[in-house]
């Protein structure tokens, strides 16, 4: 790699960790128990919030009640996301008269950013109204990742907490991580955002006309403005001359820096962050993939301040970054390395064809490989979503470590909350696997992990794995699951496997190349991300609840350091063994089958 590579690298990480410190000591702040100096600013609009919604922020819930209220509270926010695309034809701030959303897509969008996956069969601008961006999409943005940061705390408090029946009030919780949190850092990067160039306006969509005239396919739509799909279920096109372009406008900016911060992803356009409305400049793109990873690393200190120690905070946060960094350079060396087939071509028998530049196929010349290569890697290591480069357009080995890092289980930062509770049920089975080993009963943070924990955590590791080898099983068997494929063979089945990789680990992200918005994808897509956040959550609050009624067992020479080198080994061979046991076969057949092919072997 260039000097220059090196630097963007470096210089990511490097803002990102220093970051990490005083954003996680503030949210460590915004989340205890006692009044601090950050709850008492926001007192005043937290007891009017709690007097409006009849709230008893004295409460303390078991963990039951406190799952009972988090599923309620989701399911009621899904139910309003779709109404309002069945409905958005006759609500106002539609300029531009968009009509209903058909019901499969209208539902696989309020479960996608209900469950904060935010999976997009559609292209925004040219499907949801102003409004429905707005109301819809962009309030299940703070909600969704309030609720993942919610159940992480509630988890932490779990860990800290003694001999106690109570996990915490969700509705104090959610208030906070919105009020404290998603707030006010959505509402900075907005600023730069709008700023930079970035639309936030309630105009209407602006036409302007082309310079030279062109040929475009455009979708066949039918009086009610939707696709018209033929017998297979791909959409019918046709050949239309265009003399004017129509520029997409709206309050996109809002929703942009919420989709980043809150590890959701999905875009106001269909391009999503490689569109120059959503990500105009280098300095837009700089801080958008810094917004990715920012709090899911910084909630790593919070984990460690509220627990009593901060090095478990800095030895979870270590083990991401064991596992993230290696797979960032591999990345990026295999999109500077170019397409292996042209590698192996021989052009008169005399010499071998280079890709002139690396792969540059599928990228946004503003951004290049390297930062092409750190998007992909840092949205699908947080399980956002968003992209800034075509997946399907990397090399087999390139496009795989998007793929893979999804497939850990979202736990390398992964989602705001969400991905360190996954990591931390991680570590639990690594504990688990220690005990074993040395013939003793497992302890985590002084309490002992028993056959319980032990249960919950296992189903919340392998859900998500079940969830994406069925989910692939059944797309590469139906015919209706084919018909929307784009590429046959090896890359084929990489569409395939990447799509339910991302809905069944609530990333959010597209491999491209494959048509889902169809009956058949939006209904087995929903199915994956539903079950991949809710039953995941529940557990977790299970465990915390579990964990919340023990008493604190002191350390003894027979516990195993959960600070030290030797647990990030543990925890990070269990991370990697279990996403390899899992995924390798099916990997085998896609992009690894691939590359082969191209090398000619």
């Amino acid at each position: 790699m260039s000097a220059n590579a090196w630097l963007q690298i470096v210089l990511y990480l490097a803002v990102l960790l220093l970051l990490a410190k005083p954003l996680g000591a503030y949210m460590a702040l915004a989340f205890a128990d006692t009044p601090n100096r950050v709850t008492r600013a926001g007192t005043g609009v937290e007891k009017v919030i709690y007097k409006l919604c009849g709230i008893r922020a004295d409460e303390d819930m078991d963990w039951r009640r406190y799952a009972l209220a988090m599923l309620v509270f989701n399911i009621a926010g899904l139910l309003i996301v779709y109404l309002l695309q069945r409905v958005q034809q006759w609500l106002p701030l539609n300029p531009q008269n968009l009509g209903a959303v058909s019901a499969d897509s209208a539902m696989n969008t309020a479960i996608s950013f209900a469950t904060n996956t935010n999976w997009q069969g559609y292209s925004g601008e040219s499907t949801l109204s102003y409004l429905t961006q707005m109301l819809g999409l962009s309030v299940q943005n703070f909600l969704s990742a309030a609720t993942g940061i919610a159940v992480l705390i509630a988890l932490i408090r779990g860990f800290a907490r003694r001999t106690a029946h109570g996990i915490g009030n969700f509705w104090v919780d959610l208030t906070r991580s919105t009020l404290y949190v998603l707030l006010p850092l959505s509402f900075l990067l907005a600023l730069v955002l709008t700023a930079q160039g970035v639309p936030q306006t309630f105009k209407p969509y602006a036409s302007v006309p082309l310079v030279e005239a062109t040929i475009a396919t455009e979708t066949v739509k039918d009086a009610d403005g939707n696709a018209v799909k033929d017998a297979n279920g791909k959409e019918v096109t046709k050949q239309t001359k265009v003399t004017e372009q129509s520029l997409p406008l709206g309050p996109a900016a809002s929703q942009i820096a919420i989709k980043q911060l809150g590890t959701n992803g999905g875009g106001y356009y269909g391009a999503n962050s490689a569109h120059p409305f959503e990500n105009p400049t280098p300095l837009t793109n700089f801080l958008e993939m810094l917004s990715i990873l920012l709090i899911p690393v910084a909630l790593c200190y919070t984990f460690g301040k509220m627990v009593g120690d901060t090095r478990q905070g800095w030895t979870l946060l270590i083990t991401m970054m064991v596992i993230f960094v290696p797979l960032l350079l591999a990345c990026v060396l295999a999109e500077q390395a170019g397409n292996p087939a042209l590698a192996h071509l021989n052009i008169d028998q005399h010499a071998s064809a280079q890709q002139a530049g690396g792969n540059m196929e599928g990228k946004e010349t503003r951004f290049g490989i390297v930062n092409s290569a750190l998007w992909a890697t840092a949205t699908t290591a947080a399980s956002n979503g968003s992209v800034n480069a075509m997946h399907d357009s990397f090399t087999p080995l390139g496009g795989l470590i998007p793929m893979w890092l999804m497939q850990l289980g979202e736990v390398i930062f992964g989602g705001v909350g969400s991905g360190l509770y996954g990591m931390l049920a991680f570590a639990i089975v690594a504990v688990f696997i220690a005990g074993l080993m040395v013939g003793r009963t497992p302890e985590y943070l002084g309490k002992k992990i028993e056959a319980y924990e032990m249960k919950m955590a296992s189903l919340v590791v392998l859900i998500p794995c079940a969830l994406a080898v069925i989910g692939t099983a059944i797309g590469v068997l139906a015919p209706a699951g084919l018909a929307g494929l784009g590429n046959p063979g090896s890359h084929g089945f990489s569409e395939i496997l990447y799509a339910f990789s991302s809905a069944s680990n609530n990333n959010g992200s597209a491999f491209g190349g494959l048509s889902v918005n169809t009956p058949f994808w939006n209904t087995l897509l929903s199915i994956c991300m539903f079950l991949a956040r809710f039953p995941l959550a529940i557990g977790m609050l299970a465990i915390a609840g579990s964990l919340a009624a023990k008493k604190q067992i002191p350390v003894s020479a027979g516990t195993l350091p959960t600070h030290t080198p030797l647990f990030v080994v543990l925890l990070t061979s269990v991370v990697i063994v279990i996403g390899a046991l899992t995924f390798l076969p099916a990997l085998a057949l896609g992009p690894i089958a691939e590359y082969l092919m191209a090398t000619g072997h």
